[in-house]
């Protein structure tokens, strides 16, 4: 099984759910979204498995600094090319298998996909 975490390397959040994967001898690819990059094809296949006001981190400090018409978000598309110009904007960490893509840490779940 093909495991890929989507995520920021200063995200505390982020960082427990790699510690756990660790801790559970699961193997698995990272990557850092500000420093590597999210490409639309991802994003859009994020999109088509989780809805977008999942996708969309309305907490983080990347938000409260956008104007209030760029909060204007109304749909996947926008929410998309929203996350595309600031990958921070993207509730992390993402885990993806073939099967289920997971937003945000919670260990059970993690447990449940890949126990």
């Amino acid at each position: 099984m093909t495991i890929r975490l989507y995520g920021l390397k200063t995200c505390d959040t982020c960082r427990a759910a790699r510690r756990w994967l660790d801790k559970n001898q699961v193997s698995y690819d990272y990557l850092d979204v500000r420093q590597d990059g999210l490409d639309a094809d991802t994003l859009a296949a994020f999109a088509q498995q989780a809805d977008w006001n999942v996708l969309l981190n309305r907490r983080s400090t990347t938000w409260r600094g956008l104007s209030e018409y760029e909060q204007q978000v109304k749909d996947a598309n926008g929410a998309c090319a929203l996350i595309l110009k600031h990958p921070t904007l993207l509730k992390r960490p993402v885990l993806v298998t073939n099967d289920e893509l997971l937003v945000g840490f919670k260990a059970d779940e993690y447990a449940r996909v890949l126990g």
